[in-house]
Formats: structure tokens, sequence, C-alpha cells
């Protein structure tokens, strides 16, 4: 009778446990944090780290400056290594160029700060110094 409790659990697994599982955070109240906190978009929408999850939905998380989507492929409750965490997951082509595209804007340091065409002007300067005395 155990058993039949433990497959009927496997099919049954919790958002934030998920995650957790598949290695995306440290510790399942990180992962409910996160989830609470909006950084967690569960087949496009917010949802509670209660939501049960199912092979071939979507999950899209942010995590710092990177945003991964992610298709279910399997569930698991228990934590394992690294290789048996990336099975359970495929990132779509769109969040892989996304990821790579950013991550070289930053490391130019495109994103952070942008270049100008020329000079501030008189005016211009003036605006930037009344607008850094402000703070």
């Amino acid at each position: 009778m155990k058993q039949s409790k433990n497959t009927s659990e496997s099919t049954n697994i919790r958002l934030d446990k998920w995650l957790w599982a598949a290695r995306f955070y440290k510790t399942r109240a990180i992962a409910k944090q996160m989830i609470d906190g909006g950084k967690v978009f569960y087949n496009g929408q917010r949802s509670k780290s209660g939501k049960f999850v199912s092979t071939g939905d979507t999950v899209r998380i942010r995590q710092g400056y990177e945003e991964k989507e992610v298709t279910i492929i399997a569930l698991a409750d228990k934590r394992r290594d690294a290789t048996f965490a990336q099975t359970l997951y495929k990132e779509t082509e769109q969040s892989i160029e996304t990821r790579e595209k950013n991550a070289l804007a930053r490391k130019q340091g495109l994103l952070l700060n942008p270049g100008t065409e020329s000079k501030p002007d008189k005016k211009q300067r003036r605006q930037i110094r009344q607008l850094k005395e402000r703070i």
C-alpha cells in the first residue's frame, strides 16, 4: 500500500519542490520566496508555491539578470545530482538566444551604461548637475 502512495505522490509535485529538485534554487524556502515574489511564472501566469506541476508545462524563472523559460520533461520530488536535475527540463531555443544576447551585452557594458552620440551641451550638463544635486 505504501508503494501506491509514492507513485501517486510522484504525479502530484508542488512547484516549489520541483524547482528545488531541478536545482534552480538551493532550498525549498528560497524557491517559495521566489514564487511568492513574482520571479516564477507557471504557464505564463503567477502561481502559488503549492501549485501541482505536470509534464509539458512551461516555467519562466528570473534569476538575477537572467530569465529562463523551460519546459518540464519529468517530475521529481527528491533532489539528486546536477546531471539528473538537467533531465527534468529543457530550455527553449528562444530563451537560450535571449540569455546569450543579454550576457554579451552585459559583458560589453551596453545594458548598464548605454553610449551617447555626442557630449552633452550646456543645457544638458546643467540638467545633469541639478539631478545629481537633488539626490
